[in-house]
């Protein structure tokens, strides 16, 4: 076998498992697309098929047209903004100390921070549970906010970490003789130049909190105080649940995120490798 077909064999073996890959993770999006559009007993009969009495647009309009729908996603809306700016505030905060300021345990600081890796929120989901209780958060937006917010750090922080450590010396030194303090060197030269890591923080804090589940499942029981993951519960009935209406939601619900994805994608690849500056 000659060498370009050897190689001709690897390159359709790669795009082979590529296709095979992309068709699992799109198949759960494909299912609810194709799902919103139809009737409830069309999807229960056969829920990877098409529609067979035209498209049913009447699921979006009963959701949009719901009040509940739109307070769930100022609930939403308010819950990553907040989660989102205060990961990056305290992350870029936290980057900058463990990386540009030398002191005594800093290594073993970092090292204690990036276990938080290794442990997901629902690990600790009971002694969260508990101190959220202590502080009186529980039924607020905030007892779900700031866990999220704490969980987020350690990743957070490892990456803007990677882009921080390579901005050379003599940059911070240049500033510093031209009468830059170490909060201005932090704010107007390093920012602006770690922009890539802090949007792949953004956008991975973005993606995160707009679909966490289990947490405001927790700690929210009023359902004015619901986000949009919640509000699916609405069309699960006590005897039976509008499942066409359900792969509705999830559309719409899905929708944001991938479209802030898709805006800030570049971004993701150049901040999680160092950027420019690395090398």
């Amino acid at each position: 076998m000659s060498i370009r077909m050897r190689s001709g064999l690897t390159t359709g073996l790669k795009y082979a498992v590529l296709i095979i890959l992309c068709l699992f993770v799109f198949s759960p999006v494909v299912t609810a697309v194709l799902g919103s559009i139809r009737t409830n007993g069309e999807f229960m009969t056969d829920p990877f098929g098409l529609p067979q009495n035209g498209i049913q647009w009447d699921n979006y309009f009963s959701i949009l047209f719901d009040g509940a729908f739109w307070n769930s996603m100022k609930n939403s809306i308010f819950i990553t903004v907040s989660v989102t700016s205060m990961n990056v505030v305290l992350a870029s905060m936290l980057a900058f100390v463990l990386t540009r300021v030398s002191f005594r345990g800093r290594g073993l600081i970092f090292n204690v921070l990036s276990l938080g890796l290794l442990f997901p929120i629902v690990i600790a989901i009971l002694p969260i549970f508990i101190q959220i209780r202590q502080l009186g958060m529980i039924n607020s937006l905030f007892g779900v906010i700031f866990p999220l917010v704490a969980f987020g750090l350690p990743g957070s922080v490892v990456i803007l970490r990677g882009f921080f450590i390579h901005v050379p010396n003599e940059l911070e030194d240049a500033s510093y003789i031209d009468g830059c303090t170490t909060w201005g060197f932090f704010i107007f030269i390093l920012l602006p130049l770690a922009r890539p890591a802090l949007t792949a923080v953004a956008v991975l804090q973005v993606i995160a909190s707009w679909n966490e589940y289990f947490l405001p499942y927790l700690i929210l029981n009023d359902q004015k105080l619901w986000p949009l993951p919640l509000g699916i519960q609405q069309y699960q009935g006590e005897h039976g649940t509008d499942w066409a209406r359900v792969m509705a939601y999830v559309t719409l619900l899905i929708i944001p995120a991938i479209l802030f994805y898709l805006f800030a994608e570049k971004y993701i690849v150049t901040g999680l490798t160092g950027g420019e500056l690395k090398g």
